[in-house]
């Protein structure tokens, strides 16, 4: 039996509906086989030029010795420990919170789960909460959780809001036709997530496990009072107690190259798919599983997650605000504190917002080499412990831009080298969602790159954006060691008064300073999560 074939097309004769359709959900994205525009390739070379200036400084200084002795530091048995130690740690927290994060984000978008809202919003809440904090409620709570277990334990519940944030903003904007199409071939709840929804969750997931893994080795305060050794710590203990400064730059240096490593692999799990939506307005909401028998576990679930992650911190710092006295705090430099901590941090994210922005659209649009580089490249400083950071930029200002030394521009730079892949991250993620061929009608109509940009590919991506630049704030105020060394002179940021405070054991005195850093973070994380629940 002979097959009757299609008729050819005329040549100039339009696409088939059906075929443009199916093209333009690839997860190519448009003008994957071109070269980026000039409007977005010039200021993404800038921003990737921007975060590997920390990689300059390493290299002065890692090789001022010769490649002799650099090599010895790196290939020295101590090294080797820490390198195990410091993937082990990042793996135990990345597989942890992509429990929390992908289980949370399907309980409170997909199910029919008691106070979904609120449940979605107190799952958010722990990014106001910074390591630092939690590894000390811990330890003040279970002393005994000091080590691998309470370093874990702490960065996995302050942590797994960057799973699950950008795996819920997934869940709500795919298609719920294939789901419904596995249950009508008698697929259960569970095949279905397993087979076609998971699949779909692949490129939010492993980037907030990119995002988590990255927090982890750059992590500082938590490790430290956990005394769990990792790259951080031992950078930071090379840094102060010696003048050379070439073991720790060599240290920083396999810490690059760990997270180049990581970056790659995140991109190979990614693989290309976009899964961008085709049909015009909002997505239409899938029908909600209902629990049934799994209703009261699915709660407590939720609960002990929040009561680990929000209510222990906070009756934490609640018993030791209510052993202090008005005696004890300075509620002037308590105010001054938040007013610094708000005007620098929200510089930062602004900063950092504006470079992340074409690397992200690049990222997300175009799939060459050029492109992978230049993603790739904006990830290099966010795995460099903050001291080494500050140091290359005191390096960079004292012998070629001196005026900035000592001044809140240099911290502000310091912020956006270190969180510029919070925002390439959610950036690329809400252009992956937006439908490319909106863009390609746009350049056909004669728009310019540029116009497409600002009129198309910005507006259809700005709730992304926009979460990527909260998420950016709240990191900037919690951020520690950079700032600790960056600051101009009489300035105190809530981190840094904290630390003082904590570092001399009044924590009563330190009790204040860390409500008000959780106060103050908590306000844009509460917006995350109402925003997107």
């Amino acid at each position: 039996m002979t097959t009757a074939r299609p008729a050819a097309r005329p040549a100039g004769a339009p696409a088939p509906a059906g075929h443009r359709r199916l093209r333009t959900t690839r997860g190519d994205g448009a003008g994957s086989g071109r070269r980026p525009p000039l409007v977005l390739l010039v200021p993404a070379c800038v921003a990737a030029l921007f975060a590997l200036l920390p990689l300059g400084y390493l290299a002065v200084r890692a090789l001022e010795r010769g490649p002799g002795y650099a090599w010895d530091v790196v290939a020295d048995e101590r090294t080797l420990q820490l390198v195990g130690r410091s993937l082990g740690l990042t793996a135990v927290v990345v597989a942890a919170c992509l429990v929390l994060g992908i289980s949370l984000a399907w309980l409170t978008v997909r199910t029919a789960l008691p106070g979904a809202r609120a449940w979605s919003v107190l799952a958010t809440l722990p990014l106001a909460v910074p390591s630092y904090v939690a590894a000390f409620t811990w330890l003040a709570a279970v002393p005994q959780a000091a080590g691998f277990v309470g370093a874990a334990l702490a960065l996995t519940l302050v942590s797994f809001p960057y799973v699950h944030l950008p795996v819920a903003a997934a869940l709500r904007g795919i298609d719920p036709a294939q789901e419904e199409a596995a249950h009508s071939l008698g697929h259960g709840h569970l095949r279905t997530f397993l087979r076609v929804t998971l699949p779909q969750l692949r490129p939010a997931a492993a980037g907030g496990a990119l995002l988590v893994a990255l927090y982890v080795l750059s992590d500082f305060g938590a490790v430290s009072l956990m005394r769990y050794d990792t790259f951080t710590r031992a950078i930071h203990t090379s840094y102060r107690a010696s003048f050379d400064r070439t073991p720790a730059a060599a240290l920083s240096v396999v810490l690059v190259v760990m997270t180049v490593a990581l970056v790659a692999a995140e991109a190979r799990t990614r693989g290309r798919a976009g899964h961008a939506r085709t049909g015009g307005g909002t997505a239409r909401p899938a029908a909600p599983v209902p629990l049934g028998r799994w209703r009261l576990p699915a709660l407590a679930w939720c609960a002990t997650v929040a009561a680990a992650a929000v209510a222990l911190p906070l009756g934490t710092l609640g018993y030791w605000l209510t052993v202090g006295s008005s005696a004890t705090w300075d509620l002037g430099a308590l105010g001054q504190a938040a007013r610094a901590t708000f005007g620098v941090a929200a510089a930062g994210a602004a900063l950092t917002t504006l470079l992340a922005l074409p690397v992200g659209v690049i990222a997300a649009r175009h799939r060459g080499r050029g492109a992978r580089l230049l993603e790739q490249a904006a990830y290099a400083g966010h795995a460099l412990p903050g001291i080494t950071v500050a140091l290359s930029l005191v390096f960079f200002a004292v012998r070629y831009a001196y005026p900035l030394y000592q001044q809140l521009p240099l911290l502000v730079c310091a912020y956006a080298v270190l969180f510029l892949p919070v925002a390439v991250a959610a950036t690329r993620a809400a252009v992956l969602q937006a439908p490319p061929v909106l863009e390609d009608v746009a350049r056909s109509l004669g728009r310019s790159p540029l116009r497409v940009l600002r009129e198309v590919t910005v507006p259809l991506a700005a709730p992304g954006v926009a979460a990527g630049a909260a998420l950016t704030f709240v990191v900037c105020m919690k951020e520690l060691p950079a700032t600790l060394l960056l600051r101009p002179t009489g300035m105190d940021t809530l981190a840094t008064r904290l630390w003082t405070e904590t570092g001399t054991g009044s924590f009563a005195a330190a009790a204040p300073y860390a409500a008000a850093l959780i106060l103050l973070a908590a306000v844009p994380s509460y917006l995350l999560g109402r925003h997107r629940s």
